[in-house]
């Protein structure tokens, strides 16, 4: 059986670096996709897709994430990670405070994976860049949202503490 692991947390907290270093460690791992789709508007002229067009946004992520988890379940390998899972999608609207339809909760209900992970604020290393615009308050206020998302999914989180890249991957490696 396979197990289906997320790695999430507000932005600027290491989740990308933790999934490199998993790959690097021969672990198979399905990328974050956000910078993917904002890359793709800009090159249609649409700077920042999330803040000029959220539902748009966020329509594309939800089947980006959707179409990640059902190549997961096909491929053959028992153990894979996510940077970001399904959920994410609607916890970043509810930080926006922007409604959704039923979907998203549906999606997120229909769609489980086995192990949360979640990575928390860490002013030291949050940086901005052109896909991250947040400033660290918005990213602790996302984390929070994050946070109360996954609960309310009935999901269990595990909490990765601060520490080096090899210490933290070792700490979601010890709990799987």
């Amino acid at each position: 059986m396979q197990r289906k692991v997320v790695i999430t947390g507000g932005p600027g907290t290491g989740k990308s670096t933790l999934i490199d270093e998993l790959l690097k460690r021969g672990f198979n791992c399905l990328p974050e996709i956000s910078r993917e789709i904002t890359e793709m508007a800009r090159r249609n002229g649409i700077e920042q897709l999330f803040l000029k067009n959220p539902m748009l946004f966020s329509e594309m992520l939800l089947e980006g994430r959707e179409n990640q988890y059902k190549i997961a379940t096909k491929m053959n390998t028992e153990l894979i990670f996510f940077d970001r899972g399904i959920p994410d999608v609607h916890a970043y609207m509810n930080y926006i405070s922007i409604d959704y339809p039923p979907v998203y909760i549906e999606k997120s209900t229909k769609y489980r994976y086995d192990t949360i992970f979640i990575t928390p604020p860490w002013e030291e290393i949050y940086i901005t860049d052109n896909e991250r615009y947040e400033n660290f308050e918005q990213s602790l206020a996302i984390f929070n949202h994050l946070r109360k998302t996954y609960e309310a999914l009935n999901y269990t989180l595990i909490e990765v503490p601060h520490g080096d890249i090899t210490f933290r991957t070792n700490f979601i490696l010890d709990r799987i």
